[in-house]
């Protein structure tokens, strides 16, 4: 068994999660920031057999896009806007990122 830990950005969420939902996948859902641009994610929890795995990773890299965006350095609050580099940076967001951790078992109580 398996334990994927799906860190989505939260412009993808929707369409995935009705995917997920639509091919009998079950998850918990974190909102969750990222660190650097501090921008709204989701996190998924979703607990698979092992051979399930492959049409999860299917599923995300179906419905999460990355996509080139600029971001106004100095509404993100970082120290790029001491660098010089303008009133904005363009930088790659969305798409996911999936963490596989091996699970024990899983026990519903």
């Amino acid at each position: 068994m398996k334990l994927l830990i799906a860190i989505v950005n939260k412009r993808d969420i929707q369409h995935l999660t009705d995917a997920l939902i639509d091919n009998d996948f079950r998850f918990t859902e974190i909102g969750s920031t990222g660190g650097f641009l501090r921008a709204g994610n989701v996190t998924l929890l979703i607990g698979v057999d092992d051979e399930r795995v492959p049409p999860v990773l299917e599923l995300i890299q179906n419905h999460c896009h990355a996509r080139e965006e600029a971001i106004d350095v100095a509404q993100i609050g970082t120290h790029l806007d001491a660098l010089g580099l303008g009133e904005a940076v363009t930088t790659t967001v969305g798409g996911a990122q999936v963490f596989i951790i091996q699970a024990e078992r899983m026990v519903v109580v």
